[in-house]
């Protein structure tokens, strides 16, 4: 069981992945431009973990592990606040980003372009 504040955990509506495990969606943002970085997931011991260490901290789901933002690249995203969104399903981490934020070397994950329709 996890650490993670009770009064917090009841507030949280987890979505279970494939193996599951309850998880909520993790926007991160740039806290003082406001751009978005990107998308992780969170469970109870992860959003814990973030809110205690100061360190970004995300569950992989297709590594099956926990990892902290910038621990193996160096881009370290040091946790300025988190918020929870008002379904509860969502929590937005403001960081302050060391480097690129996205797995291909890019300061966000939202770069590739608009889409139209």
């Amino acid at each position: 069981m996890s650490p993670l504040d009770p009064a917090i955990a009841d507030r949280l509506k987890r979505a279970p992945d494939a193996e599951g495990r309850g998880l909520v969606a993790a926007i991160a943002q740039q806290h003082d431009t406001g751009e978005v970085l990107m998308l992780g997931w969170m469970d109870d011991e992860a959003l814990h973990r973030t809110l205690t260490t100061g360190r970004a901290t995300y569950w992989s789901r297709s590594r099956q592990e926990y990892w902290v933002k910038g621990d193996t690249s160096g881009h370290v995203q040091h946790v300025v606040e988190v918020r929870l969104d008002c379904d509860g399903d969502t929590v937005l981490v403001r960081v302050d980003q060391t480097g690129a934020a996205c797995h291909t070397g890019d300061r966000t994950c939202f770069d590739q372009g608009l889409l139209s329709g």
